[in-house]
């Protein structure tokens, strides 16, 4: 096992939306209170940055700064449904620049899926090997072809890839579980949230081990008991066995599930501007 990776949190801002978009019918009505409050919440959006001997690796890469604004990269209903914040610290190239890295010297990036809110920032990564699901990449050209109106895929993202000229490697669905390098592994939790998903099991000898889940589970919430599980769903049945296999990987390896957007969890971490993670 590789003892001399270095894990760093990255920052990269927030988002707001409904509760109801991250834990579905969270505060249903009744004939009590037939009109409950809407609650509009704010969350961290962070990716990960593995220093690997074999390579560095990125894990989601944030939302893209030119999203925001009249003329924004993402349409004028995302931004009023799902407004991110950013300075310009928290922009992914800067994360990236306070540690000395430079996009070219990302050897792997690993996409949990190609939300506006994971993907935005893939285009700056043109020296590595984009990893994503094989059922996530197909779906969204598919969108791309079709119309403008991706939801939370944006059509200007995946435009800039393509301009880009990005190396893709895809995850097939039978591929469940796919070494990456020594210590860490792709784990592929398949439909749910999105057409397909993918975490990352990170061998950590000081800390312990780490299974990023991103937004497989959006917070410990999610994972209950009972699953709770989000607005945002593309396979509701995909979804609950995705939370059942994380639950039983993370008990089986000891490992620490890291969730896609828990305030809670994201404000005991080490962030990259305080240290890391080995």
């Amino acid at each position: 096992m590789c003892n001399s990776k270095k894990v760093y949190v990255l920052d990269t801002g927030t988002m707001k939306m409904d509760k109801n978009y991250m834990i579905s019918m969270h505060n249903p009505a009744s004939i009590h209170n037939p009109n409950p409050p809407s609650e509009f919440v704010e969350f961290p959006v962070y990716a990960v940055l593995i220093d690997h001997p074999e390579g560095k690796i990125l894990f989601d890469t944030g939302c893209n700064p030119d999203g925001m604004g009249k003329e924004g990269r993402w349409p004028e209903g995302v931004q009023s449904l799902f407004p991110a914040f950013q300075s310009e610290e928290c922009y992914l190239i800067n994360r990236l620049e306070q540690l000395k890295v430079s996009p070219k010297d990302i050897k792997y990036v690993v996409a949990s899926h190609l939300h506006l809110d994971h993907a935005g920032c893939l285009e700056l990564f043109t020296n590595a090997e984009i990893i994503v699901h094989d059922s996530e990449l197909t779906n969204v050209m598919k969108a791309f072809a079709i119309t403008r109106d991706m939801g939370a895929y944006i059509w200007g993202d995946v435009m800039a890839w393509i301009k880009s000229e990005l190396r893709w490697r895809t995850i097939k669905p039978n591929e469940k579980e796919v070494p990456l390098v020594d210590g860490i592994k792709i784990i592929n939790f398949g439909p749910g949230h999105a057409y397909g998903m993918l975490g990352l099991h990170i061998d950590l000898p000081g800390h312990g081990n780490v299974l990023i889940a991103s937004d497989a589970l959006y917070t410990s919430e999610s994972l209950g008991p009972p699953v709770k599980p989000p607005g945002i769903l593309y396979d509701s049945v995909g979804y609950h066995a995705t939370v059942e296999r994380i639950r039983e990987y993370a008990a089986r390896t000891n490992a620490e599930i890291w969730f896609g957007h828990d305030a809670n969890q994201f404000e005991t971490m080490i962030k990259s501007t305080d240290g890391y993670y080995e």
